[in-house]
């Protein structure tokens, strides 16, 4: 199929790369030049792909979401930062009854990692013995913190287990994503850790979100999109 990449940093090199190797073309590419295009122009780019994935900027998605929206194609939002428009972005694709699936990470094993933590915390939840905590550390350039993953299991956690608990994050050098759950009591310790070793496991996570959302409608958070697939 047919893809637009919004966003040609490195992580659009990498999702164009996976894309390839899958068969698929990225035969749109937006990246600075057209950072100042409204959105009914950006939409004229659009014409003849199938989906769209955004690697942009926070600044950039309530722009690009209402370019697809108009141009009547669905889109991947690959962003983060940009949890403060989720309202205005639903109420766009609602009105254009558009297709759209976002995430605070699009890793397959990060989205696994989720159900692990799920499950883990309906067990402490039992013990209140046991306090839980969570810890994620990431590079020096990653201005958000804490992390948009960090915040995902913290929701999690925190459906099961009513109590405050800690929620620390590091930015230091070049420390790759790593997202740490435990559960601590006074005989021992229980931890669960995700580290990222590359943006591939990222890439790929969006690529099949994407070959998921075509031809549907609606409103998704990737981790409802891994049920489907799941199931």
């Amino acid at each position: 199929m047919k893809i637009a990449l919004i966003g040609t940093g490195n992580m659009g090199e990498i999702f164009s790369s996976i894309a390839r190797r899958a068969g698929h073309e990225v035969s749109v590419s937006i990246d600075g030049s057209e950072r100042d295009l409204p959105a009914a122009e950006l939409a004229d780019l659009f014409l003849n792909v199938a989906v769209a994935i955004d690697f942009s900027s926070p600044a950039a998605v309530l722009r690009n979401v209402e370019a697809c929206m108009l141009a009547h194609i669905p889109l991947v939002e690959g962003t983060t930062g940009w949890a403060d428009q989720l309202e205005a972005v639903e109420a766009l694709v609602s009105e254009h009854d558009g297709a759209f699936v976002y995430g605070a990470n699009f890793s397959i094993g990060v989205n696994l990692f989720y159900r692990i933590t799920e499950y883990a915390a309906e067990l402490f939840a039992r013990f209140p013995e046991y306090e839980a905590f969570i810890e994620e550390q990431h590079h020096s350039r990653k201005k958000d913190a804490p992390s948009g993953t960090a915040l995902k299991l913290k929701a999690i956690v925190a459906h099961h287990i009513d109590r405050e608990f800690s929620v620390a994050s590091t930015r230091a050098g070049n420390i790759p994503g790593t997202h740490r759950v435990g559960f601590d009591g006074l005989a021992d310790q229980i931890v669960l850790e995700h580290t990222a070793r590359s943006r591939e496991g990222f890439a790929a996570g969006a690529l099949m979100a994407a070959e998921w959302i075509v031809n549907k409608k609606g409103f998704y958070e990737f981790s409802d999109v891994m049920d489907k697939i799941l199931s």
